[in-house]
């Protein structure tokens, strides 16, 4: 059975980032994680860090749909 929880350091791995970006997802909010154990370790839940990639991909689609309508305006205007 696959782990339920990653450490941030798999999420780190999974991201291709730095242990520190893994960190500034969980406290900026963006990435939903849990505190465990008496030393506070943080671990996220394979199915948040699948939902934080789904709506990184919906996030990007949009920004690359403005930039194109943005072309789009920009080369309308130059005819």
């Amino acid at each position: 059975m696959p782990p339920r929880f990653v450490p941030l350091s798999d999420v780190a791995e999974t991201l291709s980032i730095s242990a520190s970006q893994a960190y500034a997802l969980v406290r900026s909010g963006e990435l939903r994680a849990i505190k465990v154990g008496g030393r506070g370790q943080w671990r996220v839940e394979v199915t948040e860090l699948e939902s934080y990639i789904q709506r990184s991909y919906e996030a990007t689609a949009s920004i690359l749909e403005e930039e194109r309508q943005r072309e789009q305006l920009k080369a309308g205007g130059e005819s």
